[in-house]
């Protein structure tokens, strides 16, 4: 079996990795901190807002039974991703919307889908999302994998 790693920050991680899980295809999914400066850093760091990094989702998938276009969907359909750094009372750029591409193929597939969603009208607001390259992905505490399961 083949399987390809996906990188999406859309808030606070709890959520947003719950969603993901639930999806036919998904083999695994982890909640961690992407692209900021700091090396190892802690749930604490990242809550400063100092460190630069962003709550995201690691998804572990099978594209021979989900595609990466319908990972992008599911993104785009649990956040707002018209506002800049925040998702409902959470605030701070580490709840930025953003879309980590672990392959050219991946850029090439958000990229489109983002300018897809910005002419469909469906939101009424510019679209903020950001479109980076994937980085040192640094797995959170044990406690933030899979919260909102545990509860």
């Amino acid at each position: 079996m083949v399987s390809e790693k996906a990188t999406f920050g859309a808030g606070c991680f709890w959520g947003v990795e719950e969603a993901f899980r639930r999806l036919p295809g998904v083999l695994d999914t982890a909640v961690g901190f992407m692209g900021g400066s700091l090396a190892n850093p802690t749930y604490a760091d990242v809550c400063t807002g100092r460190s630069g990094h962003a709550e995201v989702v690691e998804v572990t998938y099978d594209p021979m039974l989900v595609s990466y276009k319908d990972l992008l969907d599911l993104f785009w359909s649990i956040h707002d991703p018209t506002t800049l750094n925040r998702q409902g009372p959470d605030i701070g750029s580490q709840y930025r919307s953003v879309i980590f591409y672990h392959t050219p193929e991946q850029e090439a597939e958000a990229r489109a889908s983002k300018q897809d969603m910005e002419h469909s009208g469906r939101f009424g607001r510019p679209i903020v999302t950001a479109i980076e390259p994937a980085g040192t992905f640094w797995r959170a505490e044990e406690y933030h994998q899979q919260y909102l399961a545990k509860r």
